[in-house]
């Protein structure tokens, strides 16, 4: 389950994990994205906000994942990993090389500047 908010006064669409990643989640947060950049051309940011990664609720859940990446990463300018998880630095490392968005990894208790960085104070 994800928790989203799209921004529209900044394009700045904030995302927190709090159970299992499933299908549905990528779905809703497709739809906010999808409206916000077919105006706007692209997302100026996209803030991921989790303590731990939460893992999937299945197979399903991981495949809309890597859909929604695969879709959306050309049209986001910024992406901020705040999270204490290893899974969240190394995927900001290797996401940070694979797709178009400038990438940047926080510590979770660094929330405040994740936000300022990402252009959402």
């Amino acid at each position: 389950m994800i928790q989203h908010e799209m921004h529209p006064d900044t394009g700045i669409l904030i995302v927190k994990p709090q159970g299992p990643l499933a299908a549905e989640d990528f779905e809703a947060i497709a739809r906010d994205a999808d409206g916000y950049i077919e105006s706007h051309g692209a997302l100026n940011g996209l803030v991921i906000c989790a303590k731990k990664f939460p893992g999937y609720k299945n197979t399903q859940g991981l495949l809309s994942h890597l859909r929604f990446v695969r879709g959306h990463h050309r049209n986001i300018k910024k992406v901020a990993f705040v999270s204490d998880s290893p899974f969240f630095k190394v995927a900001s490392r290797l996401v940070g090389r694979c797709v178009q968005p400038n990438v940047k990894h926080f510590r979770y208790k660094h929330e405040d500047s994740a936000m300022n960085w990402i252009g959402l104070s």
